[in-house]
């Protein structure tokens, strides 16, 4: 720890290392992006599925008075839900942690 507080007082206090992210900078960037939002996509029409089948179960379910098939049935919407929220917020949750890095001094 010395060390280190001895290179940053023999660089004036300046940051020693520095990042700014830039997906133009690699090859295949667009690639990646096109990658991912696509993954996105598929996440969100099995977030779909599973909703329905979820909604499906808990209806039969209580319909039957089967507490456990309803119950299965519940969970599914819930993580089903709770799944499509994560993808549509994942950009911005990234994004805001990441500025939460950055400002961390």
């Amino acid at each position: 720890m010395e060390n280190l507080r001895t290179a940053v007082s023999l660089h004036g206090g300046r940051n020693l290392v520095t990042l700014a992210p830039s997906p133009t900078q690699l090859p295949g960037s667009a690639t990646l992006q096109s990658l991912v939002n696509g993954l996105a996509g598929w996440a969100l029409i099995a977030a779909m599925a599973g909703l329905v089948v979820g909604a499906g179960l808990w209806a039969l379910g209580a319909h039957a008075q089967n507490y456990n098939q309803a119950s299965v049935g519940r969970r599914a919407v819930l993580a089903s839900l709770g799944a499509a929220i994560l993808i549509g917020a994942a950009p911005v949750l990234v994004n805001f942690f990441f500025k939460a890095g950055v400002a961390a001094h």
